[in-house]
């Protein structure tokens, strides 16, 4: 099947993957832009899990104020690299985590981390996690992809294991 160059553009502008994963996940995917999107989002998150035992000793701490003052956000993000670290698309990633922790206010970094006799107070532990766990949380940009999935898509473009080592979040009164 012939690809189009716009529908690789256009997959390109929504995923920021390469031009040849596009055009291959475009093939597999028939010219479906969706499922091509799907296809590359699950490529990102199966090459994350592949870097994830690389060691992260570089990165960046990431400081959010909201406007008034009222509300301030601390990230720290590991990288392989400080190439990466000072990388373009790695401080918006670092730069839309502290947003996403400003707005959503998340009290764990995974599920792993939310304590077990929390979990079972509660009446649905998936619903918990997904309100309360970073990485399960909705992105604020874009709803229909987790934080743990645009995870997935940076450490797949820049090639390095990324890990969200700790946030914490200050407000006014708390």
């Amino acid at each position: 099947m012939k690809i189009s160059v716009d529908a690789i553009k256009q997959l390109r502008d929504m995923t920021c993957s390469s031009i040849a994963h596009c055009k291959k996940a475009l093939e597999e995917a028939k010219g479906d832009i969706k499922r091509g999107a799907e296809i590359l989002r699950k490529q990102g998150l199966e090459i994350a899990a592949k870097k994830s035992e690389r060691a992260a000793k570089e990165g960046r701490i990431e400081a959010y104020v909201h406007l008034g003052n009222k509300i301030g956000v601390l990230v720290e993000v590991d990288c392989e690299s400080d190439f990466v670290a000072r990388n373009s698309d790695f401080c918006q990633f670092t730069k839309d985590l502290s947003m996403q922790i400003a707005a959503c206010s998340p009290s764990y970094l995974k599920r792993e981390d939310v304590p077990k006799d929390v979990l079972k107070a509660e009446r649905s532990a998936d619903e918990f996690c997904k309100n309360n766990c970073l990485l399960e949380q909705p992105f604020v940009k874009d709803p229909s992809i987790t934080i743990k999935d645009y995870l997935g898509s940076i450490v797949a473009k820049l090639g390095e294991n990324i890990v969200i080592r700790r946030f914490i979040r200050y407000k006014i009164g708390e």
